[in-house]
This record gives structure tokens, sequence and C-alpha cells, in this order.
């Protein structure tokens, strides 16, 4: 498992093309030029560790582009994904602002690029730019919608198909349309997808193969295609789907 590299030339937050509603990209000029001064760029490899749960907060994270995994590991060693960041999400944001431990792991599920800030250049940053503070609150107010779902779909989704469909077109929801459907990358394997939905592995490749069968999905690599995503919705919310 790689752990974090050494920072590189930040490519400047003022050019970011990300433009994600809600995130710290589309502030003011002003606040951007502030930024960039303050911010380190890196690229990491899929399978960096960004931070680890227990550590102290030395800063806050802008993921700029890859994906990363947010998940905490029990006692027993076992293994649940809370979120899958995506570009435009702060990491480490709680930690920061109440100077707690991090209460979660962050990891690389694919090349990735992320803006690092010092937590006493962060928070100076939030005490001198209103308009920061707000995006800030902002993406507290996401995270928690987030933990909300997480625990709506893992406690109250029911069946392994439907979790999985839920999984599979909240992944997808930026894809690649195609007619009536959609097409992705999924970077994510069968076990980690089943941290996410808390399935094991062996159910979620038994549940992709029927989903397959019927047509739902097409697999080729780690390209996802969905022919059609209200087959999808059907599935999820259908009360005793016959998949």
């Amino acid at each position: 498992m790689n752990t974090s590299s050494a920072l590189e030339v930040h490519e400047g937050c003022k050019g970011c093309k990300i433009g994600a509603p809600g995130s710290f990209c589309t502030t003011a000029s002003e606040i951007l030029d502030a930024m960039d001064v303050l911010g380190f760029g890196a690229t990491y490899p899929k399978g960096s560790v960004l931070f680890s749960e227990g550590e102290s907060p030395r800063g806050v994270m802008i993921l700029c582009k890859g994906r990363v995994k947010v998940y905490i590991n029990s006692a027993e060693g076992k293994t649940l994904i809370l979120r899958v960041a995506k570009p435009g999400d702060v990491l480490g944001l709680r930690s920061v602002i109440a100077n707690r431990p991090r209460q979660a792991t962050a990891e690389t599920i694919e090349t990735s690029r992320v803006t690092f800030f010092r937590r006493e250049d962060f928070l100076r940053l939030l005490r001198e730019h209103g308009e920061l503070s707000l995006k800030a609150a902002q993406q507290l107010s996401t995270s928690y919608e987030t933990a909300c779902e997480q625990v709506r779909s893992i406690g109250l989704a029911g069946s392994a198909p439907r979790k999985l469909a839920r999984f599979l077109l909240d992944w997808t929801a930026d894809g690649k349309k195609v007619g009536p459907g959609v097409r992705g990358v999924l970077t994510l394997t069968h076990e980690e997808i089943g941290q996410l939905i808390n399935a094991s592995r062996e159910t979620v490749t038994r549940t992709l193969g029927e989903f397959k069968h019927h047509q739902l999905v097409q697999l080729k690599g780690s390209v996802i295609s969905i022919p059609d995503r209200s087959a999808l919705e059907h599935v999820m919310t259908d009360a005793s789907p016959r998949i």
C-alpha cells in the first residue's frame, strides 16, 4: 500500500476547471489568489493513503482529480467505506475545524491530484473570507447528508440487488450519456463495493452476474454500461426484486 508522496508544483486554484457546486473552486477571484499562495499540489497513484484514522489533523486536502475512498475499520478488521470523494470534495475538513483526530482513513482508488492546505493556513483563510467559511459549512452539510444516505442504504435498502443498483446508479450519475443509458469507469473492486454497501465480495460478484444476465449492466474491463437507467431504477425501488 502506498503512502503520501512528495508534494509537487501546485497548478493553481484560479485556473481550476472543476466548478462543482459548493466547491471551494467557485469562490471569488481574490480568494482563489490567496489559496494559490498557500496550497501545495500533489499527484498520488492508486492505493495511496492520504491520511489515516487516529492521526492528528495537519491540514485539509481538496480533491482536484480522481476518486478517494474514505473508510473506517472495526477491531475485528472489517472495513466499511463511508463515501467515495469526487473532484471538488474537501478531505479532512471536520477534524481540522474541530481539532480532533481523524475519524477515518482516506485512500486513492485511482490516480488522484489533491491540493493540501496546512491547518493554520486554512483556518486563517476561513477567518478572513466569509464566502470560504460558507463553502466549508456547505461541505460539512454535504458530508452529513452523504453519511445519512449511507446509513439509509446499508440499514434500510433491504436486498443486495437493491443496494447494488443504488450504488451503480450513483456511481455512473456523471457518466457519458448513451441514449437512455450511461457509461462510466468502475475503479472499485468487488470487495470494495461490498465494503460500501455492506455485502460480501461473493454477493457482489453473484449479483453483478445476475444483472449482466438480465442485461441491466454490461461490463468490459473497467468500463461499465447501463443500457437503460430506468430498468435499474426499477430494481432499486421494487418491493421484491426478482433478480
